[in-house]
């Protein structure tokens, strides 16, 4: 017999979720060091952007497999659909940032809504290489369609309008980074509304226990094509975000390696938490940019050699040696002083 909540239950829920959902003090915190980095690290600003549009990038991933437990090794696909999509509407229509990331958005999420039937069914393996596979279609159609997107050579001369119309992309990258780091601002804030929202919990259900939810009558199907799609469209403008703050659309953003680095982000970041993916991308990018710089042929092998010891050890146990090392340090600076 299924029980059903009284009001005063209900109440209780609305209540624990809009508790939930309220910002805290500390993320304001990050936001505001995160839009101020351009003007204290202005040799830095193009890092400052990839790192937002690759935390953009594990958001949307996030959203579908830590969430969802979607597990999926194409998501480059809707990344490159968004970075095409922006470039050519840009070159061919209209170089407006603001439109070209709502068609690169658009254009991702109907990739994603069409590619979403294949998720239902099958295993986790199943879902790995349907993923996978359906980048490498894309990867492929990009190749052949060179007429269209320069194939190898990839698609040049894109020229971007101003910001809004008021703000023009600077060659330090100042605007680039600020247009990121905004974007990615306001799309968390979704982001961060709907997990922490009675249809977010949904998905916490169905990651769970996918058939217990749906012997209780959740529209299991119908909520795990709507949140493939919403990362879709989320993958897509971080796509669209890279072409307009770099000028320019390769193949490689269909590579393999796009998806296999996202991955390798939230698992140093962690899954199922919104802050995760952002806080794997600041680590893996900053670790390639300086370790590349150190040994350029062997940093995949420190960043290796990281993920061996979370997957080894273990997040906790590593944090809780860090706090306690803290903690001694004071202790022995407290008698030293004395």
């Amino acid at each position: 017999m299924m029980h059903t909540p009284n009001s005063n239950q209900l109440e209780l829920i609305t209540a624990s979720l809009n508790r939930r959902s309220k910002i805290k003090p500390i993320e304001i915190v990050f936001w505001a060091v995160a839009l101020i980095l351009p003007v204290v690290l202005p040799s830095h600003a193009m890092m400052i952007s990839e790192i937002a549009i690759t935390a953009l990038f594990a958001l949307s991933l996030d959203l579908v497999l830590g969430y969802s437990g979607i597990v999926s090794l194409g998501h480059a696909a809707f990344l490159g659909v968004g970075v095409y999509s922006s470039a050519l509407f840009a070159k061919f229509f209209l170089p407006d940032p603001t439109l070209g990331l709502v068609v690169s958005g658009s254009l991702a999420g109907l990739l994603g809504l069409i590619c979403s039937f294949t998720i239902l069914r099958g295993s986790d393996l199943t879902r790995l290489m349907v993923t996978l596979g359906v980048a490498l279609i894309m990867l492929e159609l990009a190749n052949q369609m060179d007429w269209l997107t320069g194939g190898s050579d990839g698609l040049q001369g894109v020229i971007m309008g101003p910001v809004l119309g008021v703000f023009e992309f600077d060659l330090q990258g100042k605007t680039a980074a600020w247009y990121s780091v905004g974007v990615a601002l306001l799309l968390f804030i979704f982001v961060r509304m709907l997990v922490n929202s009675p249809w977010g919990y949904t998905l916490r259900v169905i990651r769970d226990n996918r058939l217990r939810a749906m012997a209780i009558g959740v529209p299991v199907s119908k909520i795990l094509i709507s949140v493939y799609t919403f990362a879709a469209v989320f993958a897509g403008i971080a796509g669209g975000l890279l072409a307009q703050t770099t000028g320019f659309a390769s193949l490689d953003v269909f590579a393999f390696d796009r998806s296999a680095d996202l991955m390798l982000m939230l698992v140093i970041g962690g899954v199922g938490w919104l802050y995760g993916g952002i806080a794997g991308a600041i680590v893996f990018k900053i670790l390639q940019s300086e370790l590349s710089a150190v040994t350029p042929q062997y940093w995949m092998f420190w960043i290796g050699l990281l993920l061996i010891l979370l997957v080894s050890l273990g997040r906790e146990r590593i944090k809780g040696w860090l706090t306690l090392s803290f903690l001694f340090g004071r202790t022995k600076a407290g008698v030293v002083s004395k």
